[in-house]
């Protein structure tokens, strides 16, 4: 089984919350669905590396303040394990260039669950509503 190693940003900008979602995949099962922003950690790079080179390349975005891992997900989808390292990112400025996503909305902690998320994204979904 191939296992695949991500970074993902919670971004806020002031109380809201970057999701961004993904275009049409022929894997069904992340086709569409709203993600946290990110992308493969490549070899040798580090995981800030990674975060900040995937923010530039997806949303022409460089984050403010980077804390701490906030979180690593484990999750097995049916073609593939993913690992995905979850940093919270501040912003400074609610625009953003999507270069690879069809859509993006800011919302509050409170609307998160409105959206069809992504599997292995709703773990990050469920802890920032629960411990804010």
């Amino acid at each position: 089984m191939k296992e695949i190693e991500v970074v993902a940003a919670i971004i806020y900008f002031e109380d809201k919350i970057l999701c961004v979602q993904r275009p049409e995949n022929k894997l069904t099962y992340i086709s569409e669905k709203f993600e946290f922003p990110g992308g493969k950690v490549e070899n040798g790079e580090s995981l800030n590396d990674a975060l900040y080179r995937e923010l530039k390349e997806e949303l022409n975005f460089i984050p403010i303040i980077m804390d701490e891992l906030y979180l690593t997900v484990n999750h097995q989808y049916p073609d593939f394990k993913l690992i995905m390292h979850v940093f919270k990112c501040l912003s400074d400025k609610s625009e953003i260039q999507l270069n690879e996503h069809i859509s993006s909305q800011w919302l509050s902690l409170e609307n998160l669950k409105k959206l069809d998320w992504a599997a292995a994204d709703i773990p990050i979904v469920n802890r920032l509503i629960e411990h804010g």
